[in-house]
């Protein structure tokens, strides 16, 4: 030992103490890392469809099972973990998760994809895709959602084509006793007898009435709402008047008892919105979800094999990570390095998770980590998730104050900032809040970018792209004639087709990409989106945008009401603002200000500029819009407002003479470009130019240019 002691002597006066102090403390993460998932369950192994030219696949779904340390600095910031302890002081949560993994490991190619499940399920676009299988990646799918409802719900095992979920504990008080607070539901667009449930986005409200006597709680009918939060035509309903009740026409009011269910002795006008204010109990500790999808990857990244001796079946495959979240899941991703949960739970400065972090159309944090959070939301009325600071490097938040701030503060501290591609389309803008992130709330200058940051717009494009392909923009041929749903709380439909500007070739291009940049160390194209400083970039309205006015659409079009706004709430004075964190104890919250918006201006078509290339975009059939137009009918209560984040489209005439006849100010099909061959020449002229720029794969490009080539475009 004498020896011993001497030899690491000589190495640390050879080497410098602080070297080997850090190698010692690498060497410890290494082997601690992995310690919070305590135990994972193998509930299924299938094999997949070899890709052409690709390896065997295997997916295996099951369960992990992990702990948290409340004492932990990253785990501290979780709302109300210290009353989530069990008897030991330890937070237990179950994760589900889906591993798809190459059957030969050894030729796996180190890099391995987590991503985040969008309300419980699995993107297809984006998830196992078969171009990463052709590659070797690991694809890692693990669950965050921890609110047991819809397609959330907890299930006793995993299968890999199952929803995921986080089974979470509830917070409780002194003694075990309940906490208790004000939770708002609406109703939208609903109409009836019968009764109806309690709904945010897709799923159904995560809480439930600590009583179903109707005195101890409101309800109210509205008769309309502006997209600025003002209110029409407000109405109380008696408490003798409705009933916490399942019924219908054979089982009339006051019906069945249930509490997930609202009974209305008049029943239900769509015309109207019903929103309720109730007592609630038992909150889930939802900001949980936050640990354990950093625990898990971590665990697939680094562990040999859980406390039992289960085996990882990636264990030292993974050399690389990169986090992928789409929509909501991409918020929460945002949310999650924020809230500083990049580092490792037991690591040093610089001992981060991630390599990488992809938030795909997603421009706000996911509000998860406060008391009563309701995570499905998207942004409508009285939903959380802009609060805070939204942009990538601290800045002042010029109109609702507070201490300078950015999304990245706390990994810039720990040295954990991982590389970032964002992408986003139009109705992110127009319907996700999305330019405040962009300009800051005040909306006067341009926010800069970080070298670790690289942004990129697909302009006139709709929430994850449209359908793709030169048919379908074709009346007769490819468009639909009946308009796009609309997304959302029972939204109703839009007045228009849905827009078909794709985002998958530039998805395709971004993510070769983002391979190289995390496993090479290669830059990626530099960063594309409209900016003040470059003139693309105005008010949302008609006349700040440029907006022409088009046939089939009213004249006044974009009105500056028209875009969904940040708004600036009062949660209540437990709430922090700039972490979303902490106990939101006003419901409905009330309205402070309401943020100018800005947009991307457009051309004379009123097709967006200032974006990535892409085929459709350059070689246009017609006015692409990230946005579209209640168009009421059934479902009247967002009738003549923003459709909620779906685009729609208006194609151009074929003919000088059509379109005359309409009154069409764009040019026609034959008038730009002459004939098919015409138009397939644009079509390769374009693929070119983004080829060149970096966004488009040249196996795309020859794709894009096949099908114009068989297309009905000017046949």
């Amino acid at each position: 030992m004498k020896w011993a002691l001497s030899a690491m002597l000589r190495t640390v006066l050879r080497a410098g103490f602080f070297t080997v102090m850090a190698s010692l403390a690498g060497s410890l993460l290494l082997q601690t890392a992995q310690a919070r998932v305590l135990r994972i369950v193998v509930d299924e192994t299938k094999p997949m469809p070899t890709v052409a030219g690709g390896l065997p696949y295997e997916q295996i779904a099951g369960r992990a099972f992990g702990e948290l340390d409340p004492q932990q600095p990253g785990n501290r910031i979780i709302q109300d973990i210290e009353l989530a302890k069990d008897a030991g002081g330890k937070v237990r949560y179950v994760a589900s998760f889906v591993l798809t993994k190459p059957v030969d490991m050894g030729k796996a190619s180190g890099l391995m994809w987590q991503d985040v499940p969008n309300r419980g399920t699995i993107l297809p676009n984006y998830a196992s895709q078969a171009a990463e299988r052709a590659m070797g990646d690991i694809n890692l799918m693990s669950a965050w959602q921890g609110d047991n409802v819809g397609a959330t719900a907890v299930r006793s095992t995993m299968s890999v084509t199952g929803t995921h979920w986080l089974q979470v504990p509830v917070a409780k008080g002194e003694g075990g006793s309940a906490i208790t607070g004000e939770v708002l539901g609406r109703i939208v667009n609903r109409s009836g007898p019968g009764s109806q449930p309690l709904m945010v986005q897709v799923n159904p409200l995560p809480y439930k009435p600590q009583s179903l006597d109707t005195r101890q709680a409101s309800l109210v009918s509205r008769t309309g709402e502006s997209t600025r939060g003002e209110v029409f035509g407000e109405q109380s309903i008696p408490a003798s008047d409705w009933a916490w009740a399942r019924c219908d026409t054979a089982n009339p009011f006051p019906g069945t008892p249930d509490p997930t269910q609202i009974c209305l002795k008049n029943g239900f006008e769509a015309s109207k919105l019903y929103q309720v204010v109730f007592k609630a109990a038992d909150p889930y500790v939802l900001g949980i979800g936050f640990a354990a999808w950093r625990d898990v990857g971590q665990f697939f990244k680094t562990a040999s094999a859980d406390d039992a001796g289960t085996a990882n079946p990636v264990a030292k495959a993974v050399k690389y990570s990169i986090g992928r979240g789409i929509s909501q899941s991409g918020n929460f991703l945002r949310a999650w390095l924020h809230l500083g949960f990049n580092q490792v739970e037991q690591g040093t400065a610089g001992a981060k998770v991630h390599d990488g972090l992809w938030p795909i159309i997603a421009g706000r944090r996911i509000a998860l980590n406060f008391r009563w959070a309701q995570p499905d939301g998207v942004l409508e009325l009285y939903q959380a998730g802009s609060e805070g600071p939204q942009w990538w490097l601290p800045q002042t938040d010029a109109l609702r104050g507070g201490a300078v701030g950015s999304i990245q503060d706390r990994c810039l501290a720990s040295q954990t900032c991982p590389k970032i591609i964002e992408h986003f389309g139009s109705a992110e803008v127009w319907a996700l809040k999305l330019t405040p992130a962009w300009v800051g709330t005040d909306g006067k200058v341009d926010l800069p970018l970080p070298a670790n940051v690289r942004r990129y717009y697909i302009a006139s494009s709709h929430h994850g792209g449209g359908a793709g392909g030169f048919d379908s923009s074709l009346p007769g041929v490819g468009l639909p004639a009946t308009g796009a749903m609309c997304p959302g709380n029972n939204y109703g439909q839009g007045i228009l087709p849905a827009n078909p500007m794709p985002h998958t070739e530039t998805v395709n291009a971004l993510r070769v990409h983002f391979r190289n940049w995390v496993m090479k160390g290669s830059e990626p194209p530099a960063s594309r989106w409209p900016t003040i400083a470059d003139g693309n970039l105005g008010a949302a309205s008609k006349q700040g945008i440029g907006f022409p006015t088009l046939p089939g659409l009213r004249a006044t079009l974009p009105e500056a009401d028209f875009i969904l706004p940040v708004f600036d709430y009062d949660w209540g004075p437990g709430f922090n603002k700039a972490d979303g964190s902490g106990i939101a104890s006003k419901a409905p919250p009330g309205i402070l200000q309401v943020l100018p918006m800005l947009a991307p201006k457009v051309d004379a078509d009123g097709n967006e500029r200032g974006g990535v290339p892409v085929v459709l975009a350059d070689a246009p059939l017609g006015t692409y819009l990230g946005w579209n137009i209640s168009a009421g009918g059934a479902k009247p209560f967002h009738q003549g407002q923003i459709c909620n984040y779906v685009g729609g489209m208006l194609p151009f005439a074929k003919t000088a003479q059509e379109r005359q006849a309409s009154g069409d100010p764009r040019l026609s099909l034959e008038e730009r470009y002459g004939s098919h061959a015409g138009y397939v020449a644009a079509v390769r002229k374009a693929a070119l130019n983004a080829i060149l720029h970096g966004f488009l794969l040249a196996e795309d490009a020859d794709a894009l240019i096949k099908a114009a080539d068989a297309s009905a475009v000017l046949r």
